[in-house]
């Protein structure tokens, strides 16, 4: 959520790339919660950490979950790390339809009103900075 969420809203901003310590494969839940709100899921899919370890052209590494930060690979480059937690809404997949896509549906407004602003003061400062 957060990489769709990030690239959609930030456009020119920020590009965000997403990956998980047990990349399975996107929630269709996920996918319907996003679609309400304009955001389109088609081209996302779950990735591997690992993919992203050597990469020399990251400015930024955000966790989103406790145990992803816990499970984190150290990153060799020399890269800025945030931790902004929010609930995996996975568990509620098996629970009745109202209430996992309230989950999903928290989760994803969490994001919007906690990393999104995060990601745009930190633009901001970045850019004043450049500018000074």
């Amino acid at each position: 959520m957060a990489e769709a969420l990030i690239n959609h809203f930030l456009k020119g901003e920020w590009q965000a790339f997403s990956a998980g310590t047990k990349p399975s494969q996107v929630n269709p839940r996920t996918i319907q919660v996003m679609n309400e709100i304009g955001v389109d899921m088609t081209p996302y899919y779950s990735k591997s950490v690992d993919l992203f370890l050597n990469r020399s052209d990251l400015d930024l590494v955000v966790t989103v979950c406790d145990s992803a930060k816990e499970e984190c690979p150290h990153f060799p480059a020399l890269v800025k790390q945030i931790h902004c937690s929010f609930p995996d809404p996975a568990p509620f997949t098996e629970d009745e339809e109202k209430i996992a896509l309230a989950e999903f549906r928290k989760v994803r407004e969490a994001i919007r009103t906690t990393l999104l602003p995060i990601l745009q003061e930190m633009s901001s400062k970045q850019n004043l900075e450049e500018k000074l």
